[in-house]
This record gives C-alpha cells, sequence and structure tokens, in this order.
C-alpha cells in the first residue's frame, strides 16, 4: 500500500482520537476510542516511516492535518469557535508544512563535462 493513504489513515485515526477525548468527559466509554485511535495513529505512522517516508514529512503532514481537521471537526460536532484568525493559522501551517515536503526533494545535479 502507498505509505501516502498509510499517512492519511493515521491522521483520521490520531483526529478520531482526538475529538472521542472531548465526548469522554460527559460518555466515559468513549476513552476506548481514544486508547484505540491514538494506538492506531502512531502504529500507521510507523509504517509510513518504514515505506520510507522521511520524519519531517510524516510528522509535519500528520501534525498539520490533524490540527486543521480537529479544528473544523470540532466546530461542527461540539459548537466550538473558529475564528477567521484560526483559519489563518491553519492556512500557515499547511504552508509550512508544503515547503517542508518540497524542500526535502534535492535537486538533481546534472553533472557538466569541463572543457579540456
Amino acid at each position: 500500500m502507498n505509505k501516502w493513504l498509510f499517512l492519511v489513515i493515521a491522521i483520521f485515526s490520531e483526529v478520531s482520537a482526538s475529538l472521542a477525548l472531548k465526548a469522554a468527559l460527559e460518555a466515559p466509554a468513549w476513552y476506548a476510542v481514544v486508547v484505540c485511535g491514538y494506538a492506531g495513529a502512531f502504529a500507521l505512522l510507523t509504517v509510513c516511516l518504514r515505506l520510507g517516508m522521511s520524519i519531517s514529512v510524516a510528522y509535519g503532514v500528520w501534525g498539520a492535518g490533524g490540527v486543521t481537521m480537529t479544528a473544523l471537526a470540532s466546530a461542527l460536532l461540539f459548537g466550538e469557535d473558529l475564528t477567521w484568525l484560526m483559519g489563518l493559522g491553519m492556512a500557515l501551517i499547511l504552508a509550512g508544512v508544503l515547503a517542508v515536503e518540497i524542500g526535502s526533494h534535492q535537486p538533481e545535479r546534472i553533472a557538466i563535462p569541463e572543457e579540456q
């Protein structure tokens, strides 16, 4: 399977666990989802690393995706505030992760033969 697919599933697992943590405040049975979600997220993140994804890219995308999706989902599910400043912050986080991803690919150097 593709390492990016494992990363996307890891993000969804972590977001589910974070949202369940909020739900567990009212219904403690949700703590089972919290434990399974975080354990699954870390296991899937490990798979991404074993498949060759760099830690800077994997953790950056995982963190940025998790923060963004959790903020959006908590606004929808729990009625939490979502302000324009938070949106700007999420955009900056995503831009930073994109910069790390692009920067992680070194350009190929073309050897130019020396003139004699």
